[in-house]
């Protein structure tokens, strides 16, 4: 999931950000009683559409408007049946089989019904809807040749309604991940009608997502949409599970400048500060202690190069690039809440630690310098001479800036080159990067599921998410064959020759492995920690 600030996911900040004391007062608010929880949500949406978008704010408001087969488990581990009440997995792990719950409803109060997912499915995976995220069905048999157009005859997917309660999901290898991916946006139900009356249902950015027009399923109804400031989720009185909802009321907070989101929750303004600056995560550790949380992350952080343009074409100079940097650098220096250095894309896990690094061979900052500006001078920029002019640019966020100055100045300083830095508003730096408008952009991807598939799987030649122009044979026959290898022993050692492919052709360039820092208030309950940063809100509860 693109992460925006950290990372977000992304797209967001998973390193908080910030300066000075602060006071110790924060709180949830109430009105005539009501519980309604607000939080800092980082940038504004790009959308509420929850198939025609990547990034974690978006995941964030979707995931309380909308509702998967499956969703969230209470604890924060796992998943608790959604709008799925229970299902049947084969012995060959292939075929998968739902039983809808019969109080599933949308919130206009129609039944939400197994062909509701198939026209979903169809609708994220056809190809004149360009969806991003569509990668994440192609677990589905047939669903990879559909969305590409080798495959025209939807029915041919593996996705079936055997009738209105039960759906059937067909695959064409076992995917152990998959009921954890299902909590995805990328496979939430959409109402069809509602899509086809304002707009159409391939079309993107149609007006179906306003208040008053947005019909979903989930805990919550979308009541306000003020752009750049705040979006209002009541209770749905629809929903199937509505008497377990706790809270009343939830306003999500745009807000990318992380000094005033921490000033508003500071203020009691918000209960939930999404993250820090970094000049105030000390200041929070030490005095705030029952306010400050700092979390492990299934995320990275790194940089995309356009592989297109010169002189990123050349694999010499992007490895030189991603060498001549100094992550333990700025891990201690600049972010500073934990976070680790990256050589690979991969996240350890206790599932998944990569061997093949980037600097595979190369003890020490010093010989990794030494061998970028060996790869430079070969590439025929001896010493930066001769450089052209290039770009970073990064979505708007002082933790984004001071990352890129501080890389800046290093590149500078280790291969005498000059690349400037700018910087977009979330929703324009999306589509820049989407339509490859750049030369190097900063990214950050976090896990959708606890599996390195979810890391790899994203640098298929044509991926929505991929964004780099990359493109290798052999990586997309490794990872199309990851599924089939016959135990997970095999499974896992293919994603280690993907991790060598992508160290080698370095169409990214790693920084580091995220920590979730962020202050949330002491009133706020059933907030459970997981190295996610998914949580389902309907289990969220504010104390009296």
């Amino acid at each position: 999931m693109i992460r925006p600030l950290f990372g977000l996911l992304a797209l967001v900040t998973a390193f908080g950000l910030v300066t000075t004391g602060c006071s110790k007062k924060s709180g949830a608010s109430s009105n005539n009683g009501e519980k309604i929880l607000r939080v800092g949500n980082g940038a504004e949406p790009q959308d509420l559409d929850p198939q025609a978008t990547a990034g974690v704010p978006e995941h964030k408001i979707q995931s309380t408007l909308f509702e998967g087969l499956v969703t969230d488990a209470a604890d924060g581990q796992g998943i608790a049946p959604g709008v799925a009440e229970s299902w049947e997995i084969s012995p060959d792990g292939r075929t998968y089989t739902f039983r809808l719950r019969s109080d599933a409803k949308w919130s206009n109060g129609e039944p939400v019904t197994a062909r509701d997912f198939v026209g979903s499915f169809e609708r994220i995976l056809n190809p004149s809807f360009a969806a991003e995220y569509a990668s994440m069905l192609y677990p589905l048999k047939g669903a990879q040749d559909y969305n590409t157009g080798k495959l025209t005859d939807f029915s041919q997917v593996g996705v079936h309604a055997l009738d209105d309660r039960n759906l059937q999901l067909s695959l064409t290898d076992p995917a152990p991940f998959l009921l954890e991916a299902i909590k995805h946006n990328a496979w939430f139900p959409v109402h069809l009608p509602t899509l086809a009356k304002f707009g159409g249902i391939h079309r993107k950015g149609t007006p179906w997502t306003r208040p008053g027009h947005l019909v979903g399923n989930g805990p919550f109804v979308l009541t306000e949409w003020r752009p750049n400031q705040r979006i209002v989720v009541r209770r749905s009185p629809t929903y199937w599970d509505r008497d377990n909802v706790k809270l009343d009321q939830i306003e999500l907070h745009a807000i990318e400048n992380q000094e005033t989101e921490e000033r508003m929750f500071r203020t009691g303004k918000l209960d939930y500060a999404y993250g820090l600056p970094l000049s105030k995560i000390e200041v929070y550790r030490r005095e705030h202690p029952d306010v400050y949380r700092q979390e492990i992350l299934l995320s990275t952080y790194f940089y995309r190069f356009n592989v297109t343009r010169p002189p990123f074409n050349d694999v010499r100079v992007r490895r030189a690039l991603a060498l001549a940097i100094d992550r333990e650098a700025i891990v201690k220096n600049v972010t500073r809440a934990g976070q680790q250095p990256a050589y690979n894309i991969t996240p350890p896990s206790a599932r998944f630690a990569a061997r093949t690094t980037l600097d595979a061979g190369l003890p020490d900052q010093p010989a990794r310098i030494a061998e970028a500006r060996r790869l430079l001078a070969e590439a025929g920029y001896p010493d930066g001479k001769n450089f052209p002019t290039a770009e970073l640019l990064y979505n708007t966020s002082d933790g984004h800036r001071a990352i890129a100055e501080a890389i800046q100045q290093m590149w500078r300083v280790n291969l005498g080159i000059n690349i400037t830095i700018k910087n977009e508003e979330w929703k324009v730096f999306q589509d820049t990067c989407l339509t490859g408008n750049y030369q190097i952009a900063r990214a950050g991807w976090g896990a959708d599921y606890d599996d390195p598939h979810t890391f790899l799987s994203i640098w298929r030649t044509g991926d929505g998410n991929n964004q780099t122009g990359f493109s290798n044979t052999d990586y997309d026959r490794i990872l199309g064959g990851a599924l089939s290898t016959p135990n997970e022993t095999a499974r896992m050692e293919a994603y280690q020759q993907l991790e060598a492919i992508l160290a080698r052709e370095t169409p990214i360039m790693p920084i580091y492995f995220y920590t979730r820092v962020y202050a949330i208030s002491p009133r706020v309950k059933n907030w459970v920690p997981n190295p996610l940063d998914l949580r389902g809100w309907k289990w969220i509860d504010l104390a009296p």
